[in-house]
C-alpha cells in the first residue's frame, strides 16, 4: 500500500458539514451508485455498468466502509482493509459465472503526524477534487485508459471527452485482482470544500462548470442537489452521484472532532424485474483481462 503524503497542519479540529444527492439518469433503468456521507468517511462507489449486479457491488462497499462511520477518525489500514471486505463479499456474494465490480472513490478524516488531514481514496474513475482558495483541484487520478494514454502523451486532455474508450476502467474492485487502490494525505486546509462523484457528473460537466456551483452554493446539500440537477440538464446518460463536504478549523482541541448529522446512506434503487439491456453509451466497464496490468501490493 502506497500513501502519498504533504505536510499537514498541527494542533486543529476538522469540523464538517455536508450533503449529498444521486440520481440514475435519464438513461439508465437502474441506479447502480451508491454513497455514504457520515464522518470520517465519505465516499461514492459507481456499480460497472452492464455486468450483472453492480448495483449490489456499489452497494456492499458503501456496507463495508459504513464499519467506519462514527470514529473520530480512519486510518489508511482502516480504509484498506474495507476495500479488501468489499472485494472478498463480492466473491461469496455474485453467482458463479457472473461478474460484478465497482468503482470507489472518498475521502476519510485521518489525524497523522500530529495534524489533521483528509485521506483520500480511490481505485477506478470516480473522483475526488478540492476547492481551496478558489482553486479547484482533482486529487484523486482516474484509472482508466484514456488517462494512461493521457499520462503517455497520446492523448490531449481535452481530447479525452469523446474518446471512444473513455469509459473503459483499469482497476476496480471485484474485477479478479486484489484491490489496488491510491491513497493521498492531504492537510486539512481551513475552509477546504471537498467534491467525491461518480463519473456520470464528471462526464456531463467540466471543471469550470464543477467550480461554479461549488463556489456559489454555500449549504453544502445545496451545492450537492444542484450539480446533480445540472448533469441530468446537461444530458444524464449515466448514474450520478455527489457528496459535498465542507471543513471549518478550530484551535480548541488537538482532536479530531465531526459534527453530528443522520448519515447519509444513498444505495441502488430497486430495479425493474424485466431484463434491460445495460449496454448503452456511458456505461463503465473494465478493460478486458488479457489488456490489465498486473497488480502490484
Amino acid at each position: 500500500m502506497r500513501v502519498r503524503a504533504r505536510r499537514g497542519v498541527t494542533g486543529r479540529v476538522v469540523r464538517t458539514s455536508w450533503g449529498s444527492a444521486t440520481d440514475r439518469g435519464r438513461v439508465r433503468s437502474l441506479n447502480e451508485d451508491s454513497l455514504l456521507a457520515y464522518p470520517p468517511v465519505f465516499m461514492v462507489a459507481d456499480g460497472m455498468g452492464g455486468h450483472a449486479a453492480g448495483d449490489v457491488a456499489s452497494r456492499l462497499a458503501v456496507e463495508e466502509f459504513s464499519q467506519l462511520a462514527g470514529r473520530t477518525s480512519a486510518t489508511p489500514d482502516d480504509v484498506h482493509e474495507c476495500f479488501h471486505r468489499t472485494a472478498t463479499r463480492l466473491r461469496e456474494t455474485v453467482a458463479a459465472g457472473s461478474t460484478a465490480g465497482t468503482t470507489i472513490a472518498g475521502v476519510a478524516i485521518a489525524a497523522h503526524d500530529g495534524g489533521s488531514y483528509w485521506l483520500v481514496f480511490n481505485i477506478g474513475d470516480s473522483r475526488v477534487y478540492r476547492l481551496s482558495g478558489g482553486e479547484l483541484e482533482q486529487i484523486s487520478v482516474d484509472h482508466s485508459v484514456v488517462q494512461e494514454m493521457i499520462d503517455a502523451g497520446e492523448l490531449a486532455p481535452h481530447e479525452a471527452v469523446g474518446h471512444p474508450e473513455r469509459h473503459v476502467i483499469t482497476r476496480a474492485v471485484g474485477t479478479g485482482a486484489d484491490p489496488d487502490p491510491d491513497y493521498w494525505l492531504i492537510p486539512a486546509g481551513t475552509a477546504d470544500r471537498l467534491l467525491i462523484c461518480s463519473d456520470g457528473l464528471t462526464s456531463e460537466l467540466d471543471d469550470d462548470a464543477l467550480q461554479a456551483v461549488l463556489q456559489s452554493v454555500a449549504d453544502p446539500q445545496e451545492a450537492a442537489q444542484q450539480l446533480v440537477a445540472a448533469a441530468l440538464e446537461a444530458g444524464g446518460k449515466d448514474n450520478v452521484s455527489a457528496v459535498v463536504v465542507d471543513v471549518a478549523m478550530a484551535n480548541d482541541s488537538p482532536d479530531v472532532e465531526t459534527t453530528v448529522r443522520a448519515p447519509d446512506r444513498a444505495g441502488a434503487e430497486p430495479g425493474p424485474e424485466e431484463a434491460w439491456d445495460d449496454e448503452i453509451d456511458g456505461a463503465t466497464i473494465p478493460r478486458p483481462t488479457s489488456q490489465r496490468p498486473e497488480v502490484q501490493s
